[in-house]
């Protein structure tokens, strides 16, 4: 899974796991005493909050998330260098370009 970058203070920032991500600052207490009205306003008031109805944890199910299988793979050694020099995280982007591939594929049919 590729993180989304963030932007703090106007700056790009990308991690290779979320291992790496520091951790959040602590609440402030200002944001604590919000009382529950506000923070619903302010959640209201959000462009980047989604709406969810009601009634959708009613109705809601876990889904247990597919896992990758561990196999070995030969890979043509310039092709290995390519995927190693781009850093940590280099199996994953792998995995990307070849599901990438099949959606293709699965997409013209």
């Amino acid at each position: 899974m590729s993180e989304k970058p963030t932007r703090p203070h106007g700056k790009l920032v990308r991690f290779d796991s979320l291992d790496d991500m520091p951790p959040a600052a602590p609440l402030s207490s200002a944001f604590k005493a919000l009382t529950d009205d506000e923070l619903e306003r302010r959640a209201a008031s959000d462009p980047d909050a989604g709406s969810i109805p009601a009634e959708f944890w009613n109705t809601a199910e876990p889904v247990e998330a597919e896992t990758k299988e561990q196999i070995t793979l030969r890979l043509d050694p310039d092709v290995l260098r390519h995927f190693r020099g781009t850093g940590k995280g280099y199996q994953s982007r792998i995995n990307a370009v070849l599901k990438s591939y099949v959606k293709a594929k699965e997409k013209a049919g």
